[in-house]
């Protein structure tokens, strides 16, 4: 097994690699490369002093290992982990392999891992002249509280239609369960989003945030991309009631797989999550699917993706689960 995974020294070094590859960066001022390594026998591990603003920092300050009292070789263990396990690792299944003396502290420590998986897609729109990105939605598990779920405030649509005596289904997928979109660039990267409802106004404004114009837009019969398919390139779709799910290159195939992925590893080894904290999963499915081996990507090099992805993103039990 390698040395980052069993000495603290050498994790430490190995985080202040990828994290400060041109020197220390003082997380106080900004200065790179103008701090001092403090040495003596009471002196912490890794401890620099800013010559510019005079303060001390670890690698730690500021990512989402700060203040953490759980050894940093621990941390980069389960990162790796974490990113090499396409269906996930569950957090007692962490608690065994680390040795940790509670299931709480492995949980908290999976959710600051997600944490630093953010943003895998980049910040710019999918696809592009020429490029196909696939849209799909598909409903996970109960949702725990459905008067809670809606953010505008409102009741839940299979609520209301119960109410009414009615059937509660209304054409958005199975009542009272967990909307999710996703955004599939064929071959590329993919963005999920867990929704209050998958409504047109819903798929619309996630459609515009995030798909280039000049992208050919793959979805399923649904009638929730009929409206503005035509804003793109092109709108084309395959009918799965008619058991149709190619035609030429027309497909939505690489959503349905993702998917496919995601629930299994929902179910098998997660088995369940709270309404809150469902996005945070998602983040993590997307973070492997988006550095997957067929975009070149193996198992080190997405491990210290995720490594690098923790600077900014400090997490505390106290922050909301959905900030």
């Amino acid at each position: 097994m390698d040395l980052i995974y069993t000495d603290d020294e050498a994790a430490r070094k190995h985080l202040e690699s990828l994290l400060w590859p041109d020197g220390p960066i003082c997380p106080h001022c900004g200065t790179v490369d103008e701090a001092t390594l403090m040495k003596g026998k009471t002196t912490r591990a890794g401890l620099y002093n800013c010559r510019a603003c005079d303060k001390p920092f670890t690698v730690t300050v500021g990512t989402i290992y700060e203040s953490s009292k759980i050894p940093l070789h621990k941390w980069v263990y389960a990162t790796h982990l974490m990113t090499a396990s396409k269906k996930g690792i569950s957090a007692a299944q962490l608690h065994r392999m680390l040795g940790f003396g509670s299931y709480r502290t492995a949980w908290f420590m999976a959710h600051r891992i997600r944490e630093a998986m953010k943003g895998s897609s980049g910040a710019g729109p999918l696809g592009g002249e020429g490029q196909v990105v696939e849209a799909d939605e598909t409903y996970f598990h109960k949702v725990e509280n459905p008067s809670d779920v809606r953010a505008d405030g409102k009741p839940f649509r299979a609520d209301v239609a119960r109410a009414k005596g009615e059937k509660p289904y209304g054409g958005y997928g199975p009542a009272n369960k967990r909307p999710i979109v996703v955004l599939c660039e064929r071959g590329g990267k993919a963005r999920t989003f867990h929704v209050a409802e998958a409504n047109r106004e819903t798929i619309e404004k996630i459609l515009h945030g995030n798909v280039d114009t000049a992208s050919r837009l793959h979805t399923d019969e649904s009638h929730l991309y009929k409206r503005f398919g035509g804003r793109f390139a092109a709108h084309e779709s395959v009918n799965h009631s008619k058991d149709e799910y190619a035609r030429g290159d027309v497909t939505s195939n690489s959503a349905e797989g993702f998917f496919n992925v995601f629930k299994r590893g929902m179910t098998g080894v997660y088995q369940h999550c709270g309404e809150a904290y469902l996005q945070r999963y998602l983040i993590e499915f997307e973070f492997r699917h988006n550095t997957r081996a067929k975009l070149g990507v193996n198992d080190k090099e997405r491990a210290a993706l995720a490594i690098q992805g923790a600077q900014g993103k400090r997490l505390t039990l106290r922050r909301p689960a959905n900030a």
